[in-house]
């Protein structure tokens, strides 16, 4: 499997609960490599390209005030299969159906508050993580 990179967002009912160090913790126990990371403050312009896939739904308005509600901390992860690897850390998106042991069901409130955000593909990844990080931010 390809050393790949991948998007991750942990999201502001994470950080308002200082969860960022337990979700460092899980991400690299998982064998990936945390080669960017900051914390910011996302503007809702930021929110709005990044969930402009949502516009049309419901709840577009909804995720943007969320996430511009507090801090998030943002990150390149690196590793063999990252994207799909990542995607199984994180858990599924309802904390309830989570594995056991995944960022979602240890930390996550609800299906609104999951604590993460990972890209889906390798495409999405690239788009995601050029919107935050220039490429010199990127350590690997």
């Amino acid at each position: 499997m390809a050393i790949e990179r991948t998007f991750s967002i942990i999201k502001p009912d994470a950080t308002a609960r200082n969860l960022t160090g337990a979700v460092n913790a899980i991400i690299e126990k998982a064998g990936l490599r945390i080669v960017a990371q900051k914390r910011i403050l996302m503007t809702r312009g930021q929110a709005e390209t990044f969930y402009a896939v949502h516009k049309a739904r419901p709840f577009f308005g909804e995720l943007v005030d969320f996430m511009t509600s507090g801090p998030v901390v943002v990150q390149v992860l690196e590793g063999e299969g990252a994207i799909l690897k990542y995607r199984d850390v994180m858990g599924a998106t309802d904390p309830s159906k989570a594995a056991e042991g995944t960022i979602r069901k240890v930390h996550a409130k609800s299906i609104g508050e999951n604590s993460v955000h990972g890209s889906d593909a390798a495409e999405t990844a690239a788009i995601e993580i050029a919107q935050f990080f220039a490429g010199n931010e990127i350590v690997g």
